[in-house]
């Protein structure tokens, strides 16, 4: 039989620790506590198999009486359990300003490090009690200390959205721009959770409403770097949020993340499909639409250009593109309305002179496993509705496609024949485009990145060909 194993039979047919005031305070017999507290040697700092003492307890349970009589009775402020586990560190936990004071008082350390590494400030930061965190700082604990990620305790105050204990810490002089790797500072932490009140609280601490996130390089989970507060909040759909940034002097036009904070709404509101990100589930009683309506009071650009293709954001090629034709790629047509109503000029193409048309009908190929954001009922209806309004329905953009280009790529058979009832000329769009593929062979699979066929799609585009063209008089 080997050391090991004799050892751990051993410790197994052990019996358990015997502490009889921890199981009473357990278990609250006030009888049993009373009894034993008022012998001579009341095993005060007796623990249970798992290092939990009658302090430990009694602090767990909030019951500040039986933690006062424990101390006059002597037990250690600074017990562990076998986790490393000390009354402190549930004290902060629990958030009870009267017991921390108590084992502050008896020896705890008010800047001692958890077994993850926080400190008590940091965990009590989390729960968001200010006189428990008043209690730590005037027993010395520091405010700027950080566990191993490098978060603060102002960051866990201001994600959990604990308004009145930030000002605690900002009283205390703890970092309001205290910056992580990956880009996070407080108040990027607060907006990203869509903390309107912890987020207000930092602006009146002096934190820069405009000021970008800064990610040092290879960071891992980060932000973009550049990253506005703005799109921070309007991505995660925080339109409440992104609303109060704008009154406290957020641009509206801001370009550092690759997109002003309009174009996002449409990503925000019907992101893509298959291998995408969902829908953010956002925060406040303000609409995406009414929030379209707040940025153009704000001053926003209804019809403001992108730079550039921003990355994770596949299809339709977004240079120069409007946040009108970023709607039309979704088949979004109350955000096309509600765009329209504001001003956008449906007119605007993007680089490669793709049109609204062209974008809802579906140009723009995506990779393997991505899906559009609109689905093809969705889809018709767009292009039914920018048809109506008098979209021309034969342009061709400088890389050669067509709507029905665009319905073959995303397989929109329904689109298909829509686009061949209003009169698609087979002789404009029967051809092939740069790539030097034809409706037809895109269906078949050649598109970059997805060669499955869509048989459906094939069927309506030979369909389509095998019977005789008329003009449509309308």
């Amino acid at each position: 039989m080997s050391a090991a194993f004799l050892s751990a039979l051993l410790f197994a047919a052990a019996p358990p620790a015997d502490a009889p005031l921890a199981d009473a305070v357990e278990t609250r017999d006030a009888a049993a506590i009373d009894r034993l507290l008022d012998r001579e040697e009341p095993g005060v700092n007796l623990a249970q198999p798992d290092g939990m003492t009658a302090l430990h307890w009694a602090v767990r349970r909030g019951e500040d009486s039986i933690v006062a009589r424990l101390i006059n009775a002597g037990a250690d402020a600074t017990a562990e359990t076998h986790y490393g586990v000390t009354p402190l560190a549930l004290a902060c936990e629990l958030g009870d300003a009267g017991i921390v004071r108590r084992l502050l008082d008896a020896g705890a350390d008010a800047n001692a490090r958890f077994p993850d590494g926080s400190t008590p400030l940091l965990s009590a930061a989390r729960t968001g009690r200010p006189a428990a965190l008043k209690a730590l700082l005037e027993a010395g604990s520091k405010p700027n200390a950080a566990d191993p990620r490098g978060q603060t305790a102002l960051m866990w105050a201001a994600a959990a959205g604990h308004a009145t204990a930030i000002d605690v810490l900002v009283a205390a002089d703890a970092n309001v721009n205290a910056t992580l790797p990956s880009g996070f500072t407080p108040f990027l932490f607060a907006v990203r959770e869509g903390e309107v009140a912890a987020a207000r609280r930092l602006l009146a601490a002096g934190v820069d409403v405009n000021a970008p996130a800064e990610v040092r390089k290879g960071a891992r989970n980060g932000l973009r770097n550049g990253t506005p507060p703005l799109a921070l909040a309007v991505e995660n759909g925080h339109f409440e949020l992104a609303a109060a940034l704008l009154n406290a002097g957020a641009a509206p036009d801001d370009l550092r993340s690759g997109f002003a904070a309009l174009h996002a709404i449409s990503w925000v509101r019907k992101p893509m499909r298959g291998d995408g990100d969902p829908a953010p589930t956002g925060s406040g009683s303000l609409t995406s639409l009414e929030f379209v309506r707040v940025l153009i009071d704000a001053g926003a650009d209804v019809n403001l250009r992108l730079k550039g293709s921003p990355p994770g954001h596949p299809g339709l090629n977004k240079k120069g593109a409007t946040a009108f034709l970023l709607a039309c790629e979704s088949c979004d047509v109350p955000l096309m309305t509600a765009l329209l109503d504001a001003g956008a000029d449906e007119t605007l193409t993007n680089a490669d002179g793709t049109t609204a048309l062209l974008a809802a009908a579906g140009v723009g190929a995506l990779g393997s496993g991505d899906e559009p954001a609109a689905t093809e009922a969705e889809a018709v209806e767009a292009v039914r509705w920018l048809l109506d309004r008098g979209a021309k329905i034969d342009l061709v953009d400088d890389r050669g496609e067509t709507a029905m280009h665009g319905a073959a790529y995303k397989n929109r058979p329904d689109v298909v024949r829509l686009l061949a009832e209003h009169g698609a000329d087979p002789a404009v769009w029967n051809v092939e485009n740069r790539s030097g593929w034809t409706p037809l062979e895109i269906a078949s699979g050649q598109r970059r990145g997805n060669f499955r066929p869509s048989p459906e799609t094939i069927a309506a585009i030979q369909a389509v060909l095998a019977r005789p063209f008329t003009v449509r008089s309308d």
